[in-house]
Order: structure tokens, then C-alpha cells, then sequence
């Protein structure tokens, strides 16, 4: 294979790995909707909480189209087949962030027929199904789904289909797996961590940031919890290699671990994301008058899943398993776009830095001035 085409397929697995870890960072916007009852015990401070994550969230749902439109282009095989298979998990995805735009938009407008507790519990909705249906289907990049790919069929006249999936309940299975499920929760606790962070930074309500500093503490437990059960379990499961010459899948023991020592630089950056988000979570906890945890524990985050995904795709390994059928394993080779489209696209992505900055601009802007209730009150834009 040619050496530019490989490496522009790694290159694209970055990029995908790096739009994926971004948005597992700005799902502390559906976990600060969890958080609406537990932080804001009053209408004022429930209405701070929910002007603290609704001026993010068009980021969050912006990520993940991009999430999405750029794993279609450079990978459509397996845009097919998981967005295609298992449709009912992405779909009940796709709900929860709908349901969180127009709960955003008419929550507060006077006259909505439902009324605004009613839009407040979809946030809660979108808040607690949001994380855990997206850290359940990233799971299945380690555990494997069960679908079936036969590029023959492409020909079938009657019906033209690459994959198929081998059960009724397409995707939905996964959220029943034990190893997936703990990483769904994982990232749900995470989320809510980050929120707690994020509001002690971005509201000035001593109340609010006195009940955050309390309730970060037993979220970062069960996140510690669930994420280092998941994370151990890893580095010691058999793992989805390929083998490079013949493009053959098999099971290779500690294959995950393997993936760390044989690539050094993930693994400095796995744990260079793992102690950012310790540090900004106990600095926080510790010290009384520090704020600025959001930003260590986010960045951490955002190398964190990274190194994670590039484990999955990087290094030969089949970073979408089928249990259903091994050879059906999609890799970063067998289920890439052509060299041409890969090409064009790398030039297109030469913009994604000043996009990035612009975002920090966009963000800056909207936290030049930390939310408190005398800015409720006044009125103006406010969800």
C-alpha cells in the first residue's frame, strides 16, 4: 500500500480521535443539566445554572455533527454500518440533543403550551441519556458490536447492502454489556464533574460554588470508579489486532497495553491527561479559592480520550470489532476513503486551527463576565 495513503488514513484517525475527545470534554453541558436540581435548590440559581451551560451548548451539538460528517467522509464504512446498524442508539442520541435545543430556546418563553418544568426535565433527560448512550457506543470500539460486512452484496441487485446487523435490537444490545456500560458511566460522571467545575468557575453565586466544591467530591469517586474499572480491564483484555500483510484480524493478548508501550507518545499522552484531570479536580477540592479547575481537568480530558481512541485505530488494530463475524472488523484500512478524497479533505482540514480559534474567541466572549443573579434579574437574553 502506498506509504501517503497510510499515512494520511492515521491522519484522519487523529483527527477523528480529536473531534471525539472534544466532545466528551463539552458533554459537561449535558451534565450540568443534570446537576439543574441537585446545585440550584431556588428559581434564581436554577435559572444561573442554566444560563452557565446554554450559552455552550450549540458547541456541544456543533462537535458532534462534525464528529459525525467527518468520520462519514474519511471512514463511510463504518458511517454505514454503525450509523446504518445500529440506528437506534444514535437516533435515541440524536433525540436527547434535539430535545435539549428546543428546551434551551422555549423553556423560558412566556406561553409555551408544556410549561417550564416540563422543558427543565428534558434538559435532566438529555443531561443523564446524553453521556451515557455516547460513552456506550465509544465502548464498542474496544468491546466490538455485532454486525456483519460483505462488500459482495454491493452487487445484489434486490438488496444492496455492505453491512448488516445480526440481532433485532441494532445497538440498543450494547448498553446490556457490562464493560460498555461502565464506560458510559464513566463518561456520565465525568461530565457532571466537569460541570461542577465549570460552574465554580463561571458563576458568581457563593452558594452555588460552595454546593459544587461539595458534590465534585462524590462525583469524582464513582467517575474514578467506573473509569479505572474500565481502563484496568483494558490493558488486560485480549485485544482486536490486524495483521498488516494480510489485513487478517485475530485476538491478541493485552493488545491495548501492548499499543501503549509500542507507542510511547500515546501513552505520554494518556498520562498527561490523566493527572491534568486529577489535578484540576483536587486542586479544586482542597483549595477554597481556586477556580480555574475547569481548564486542567478539561484539557485532560481532551488528551485523555485521545490517547484512548488512537489505542483503538492506531497500531494495527480493528478499532470497530464484530463479534458477529472477526473478518468483518472494520480497521482504519479496509474501511477508509479513497486516496484522493483523503487528500482534498487534508487540505480542507488546514482551516480546523483557525475554526479552533475562533470557537476560543466565541467562548472568551461569552465568559468575559461571570453569570450571577442581579444579571438574571435585569432580564435581557436569557434562557
Amino acid at each position: 500500500m502506498d506509504s501517503t495513503y497510510i499515512l494520511l488514513q492515521h491522519y484522519w484517525w487523529f483527527l477523528v480521535s480529536l473531534l471525539g475527545a472534544l466532545l466528551v470534554f463539552l458533554l459537561f453541558v449535558q451534565g450540568g443539566q443534570s446537576l439543574l436540581f441537585t446545585i440550584g435548590k431556588t428559581e434564581i440559581q436554577q435559572k444561573m445554572l442554566l444560563n452557565s451551560t446554554g450559552r455552550k451548548w450549540e458547541f456541544t451539538f456543533t462537535t458532534l455533527v462534525t464528529f459525525g460528517g467527518a468520520f462519514f467522509a474519511s471512514f463511510p464504512l463504518f458511517y454505514s454500518t454503525s450509523f446504518g446498524g445500529a440506528y437506534w442508539v444514535w437516533m435515541l442520541i440524536l433525540l436527547c440533543f434535539v430535545i435539549q435545543a428546543v428546551s434551551y430556546e422555549y423553556q423560558a418563553k412566556k406561553g409555551n403550551l408544556l410549561g417550564k418544568k416540563t422543558y427543565q426535565v428534558f434538559l435532566m433527560i438529555n443531561g443523564i441519556a446524553g453521556p451515557i448512550l455516547l460513552g456506550t457506543a465509544v465502548a464498542t470500539f474496544f468491546n466490538g458490536a455485532e454486525f456483519i460486512v460483505n462488500k459482495e452484496q454491493l452487487t445484489d441487485v434486490a438488496m444492496p447492502v455492505i453491512s448488516t446487523w445480526a440481532n433485532p435490537w441494532h445497538g440498543l444490545e450494547a448498553a446490556l454489556v457490562f464493560w460498555n456500560l461502565c464506560l458510559g458511566l464513566a463518561v456520565f460522571f465525568l461530565a457532571r464533574a466537569l460541570a461542577l467545575l465549570y460552574f465554580i468557575n463561571n458563576i458568581d453565586d457563593p452558594e452555588i460554588v460552595a454546593k459544587s466544591r461539595k458534590q465534585l467530591i462524590p462525583e469524582t469517586i464513582l467517575f474514578l470508579v467506573f473509569f479505572l474499572t474500565f481502563l484496568i480491564r483494558l490493558l488486560l483484555v485480549d485485544g482486536f489486532a490486524v495483521n498488516p500483510d494480510t489485513g487478517e484480524v485475530f485476538m491478541q493478548p493485552y493488545k491495548y497495553f501492548m499499543n501503549l508501550i509500542e507507542m510511547p507518545i500515546v501513552l505520554a499522552v494518556l498520562l498527561i491527561g490523566v493527572v491534568g484531570v486529577l489535578f484540576g479536580i483536587g486542586k479544586t477540592i482542597f483549595s477554597k479559592t481556586w477556580r480555574k479547575g475547569i481548564w486542567f481537568a478539561g484539557a485532560g480530558t481532551v488528551l485523555t480520550v485521545l490517547a484512548l481512541l488512537l489505542c483503538a485505530g492506531w497500531n494495527n488494530t480493528a478499532y470497530y470489532p464484530s463479534l458477529a463475524d472477526l473478518q468483518s472488523s472494520l480497521t482504519i484500512q479496509n474501511s477508509c476513503s479513497s486516496p484522493f478524497t483523503l487528500k482534498v479533505m487534508s487540505y480542507v482540514s488546514i482551516l480546523v486551527p483557525f475554526v479552533l480559534a475562533y470557537i476560543f474567541y466565541a467562548w472568551r466572549a461569552l465568559d468575559l463576565h461571570k453569570i450571577n443573579s442581579k444579571e438574571m434579574q435585569e432580564g435581557g437574553h436569557t434562557y
